[in-house]
C-alpha cells in the first residue's frame, strides 16, 4: 500500500525542477528557455504561498503572517542588493523604484483586489481596525521620512540623502518596523486577530503537525531561494524587453516588485475568498512594512560601505499617486467593514499608476 504524501506533491516536486533549471540555465540553452525559466519560476511561487500557509497556520497569527511578510522582504533585499552591486551606478534608483512599486501594488493592487472579491462573495467583511490603524500609521511615517522627505533635504543637491542623513534614516526605519512587530506580536497581539477568534487563533481546520510544518518549512525556504535566483537570472531579459517596447526603465522595478510579491498577494487572495480578510490585510500591510522598513536600511547600509549613491526621493507624479493611495486606504479601512466599491476605487488608482508609467 502506498503511503500518502503529508503535502501535494507538486508543491515537493516543483522548487526541486526550479533548482535544476537554474543550474542548467548556465549551458546557454537559448532564448526561448527563458520562458522556461519564468515557468518554472512561478511554479515555485505557487509552491511557496502553499508551504507558507501551511507553516502560517500551525504557528498561528500574527506569526504566520509574520514570517511570510519578512521572507518575502528577505528576497526582495536580496534581488535588489545584488542587482545593485552587479549594475553599479546605472541602477541608482532601482530601490526606490521597486519599493515604491512593492508598496503601490500592495496598497492598491493586492488590497484592492482583495476587497473586491471579498465584497462580491461576502457583500461585507469586517476586521480587527486597531491593527490595521497601527499598520497604517507605522507605514505613513516610513513612507514619507523615505521617499518624499528627500526632495526637500539641501545637504546633497537631488533627490537624496548624504551618508549621515541615510544612515539616520535607516536607523529610524529599524527602530519603527521593530516598534510595530513588538506590538503585533508581544503588547497587542490581540489587535491583529480576527474579529471572531475571541483571543484564539485556532478557529479554522485544526493546524499540521510540527513535523508536517518544519517540512513546508525547509521546502519554503527552497522555493524562495531560487524565486531570487531565477528572478535575478531573468533579469536582463526583462529590462531588454522593457527598453525594446520603449518603456521607461522604472518599469523594471515594478515588474521585479511582482514578482517578488507574487506568493503574498495569492496568499492574502486565498485567505479572503475564506473570508478571513483579517489574514489578507496583516499579509499585505505586514509585506509593504517589511518591504520598505527593512529594504531601505538594507540598501542605505550597501550605499554606505560602497560608496555607490542612491536615490530615495520619488517625483511629483508619484508623490501624488502615492499620497493618494495612502489617504484612499485610510478611508477604507476606517470604519472595520469593507465591501466592494472600497476594492474597485484602489484598484482604479492601481490602473492609474501603472498607466502613467507607460505614458508619463
Amino acid at each position: 500500500m502506498i503511503k500518502k504524501l503529508p503535502l501535494p506533491l507538486w508543491t515537493i516536486i516543483s522548487p526541486l525542477i526550479a533548482w535544476l533549471a537554474y543550474f542548467a540555465s548556465r549551458l546557454n540553452l537559448g532564448g526561448m528557455y527563458t520562458f522556461f525559466l519564468a515557468a518554472v519560476l512561478i511554479a515555485a511561487v505557487l509552491a511557496a504561498v502553499h508551504h507558507a500557509e501551511v507553516v502560517a497556520h500551525r504557528v498561528g497569527e500574527p506569526f504566520g503572517t509574520l514570517l511570510l511578510a519578512l521572507a518575502i522582504t528577505i528576497i526582495e533585499v536580496a534581488l535588489i542588493v545584488s542587482l545593485m552591486l552587479a549594475g553599479g551606478p546605472d541602477t541608482a534608483t532601482l530601490a526606490r523604484d521597486t519599493v515604491l512599486a512593492a508598496v503601490m501594488i500592495i496598497l492598491t493592487g493586492i488590497i484592492g483586489l482583495c476587497l473586491l472579491v471579498g465584497g462580491a462573495k461576502f457583500k461585507e467583511q469586517v476586521f480587527n481596525l486597531s491593527g490595521v490603524s497601527a499598520a497604517l500609521i507605522t507605514l505613513t511615517a516610513i513612507l514619507v521620512l523615505t521617499l518624499i522627505l528627500p526632495n526637500y533635504t539641501t545637504s546633497k543637491p537631488g533627490p537624496e540623502y548624504s551618508f549621515t542623513q541615510l544612515f539616520f534614516v535607516a536607523i529610524i526605519c529599524l527602530v519603527l518596523y521593530g516598534s510595530f512587530i513588538l506590538v503585533q506580536t508581544i503588547r497587542h497581539r490581540d489587535f491583529f486577530l480576527p474579529p471572531d477568534a475571541d483571543g484564539n487563533e485556532e478557529v479554522h481546520a485544526d493546524p499540521p503537525t510540527t513535523k508536517i510544518a518544519l517540512f513546508s518549512a525547509f521546502l519554503l525556504l527552497l522555493c524562495l531561494g531560487i524565486v531570487v535566483l531565477l528572478a535575478k537570472a531573468i533579469a536582463p531579459d526583462i529590462e531588454n524587453a522593457v527598453i525594446s517596447f520603449g518603456a521607461p526603465k522604472s518599469l523594471v522595478g515594478v515588474i521585479i516588485a511582482a514578482v517578488v510579491l507574487l506568493p503574498e498577494g495569492l496568499a492574502a487572495y486565498h485567505a479572503v475568498r475564506k473570508n478571513r480578510l483579517q489574514t489578507s490585510l496583516n499579509l499585505a500591510l505586514g509585506s509593504a512594512l517589511a518591504s520598505i522598513g527593512l529594504t531601505i536600511p538594507a540598501v542605505a547600509m550597501v550605499s554606505i560601505f560602497t560608496g555607490m549613491s542612491i536615490t530615495l526621493g520619488i517625483d511629483m507624479k508619484a508623490t501624488v499617486l502615492l499620497l493618494l493611495a495612502q489617504f484612499t486606504i485610510m478611508l477604507s479601512l476606517a470604519t472595520g467593514r469593507t465591501n466592494i466599491l472600497q476594492g474597485v476605487v484602489l484598484l482604479v488608482i492601481f490602473a492609474v499608476y501603472l498607466f502613467t508609467i507607460i505614458a508619463p
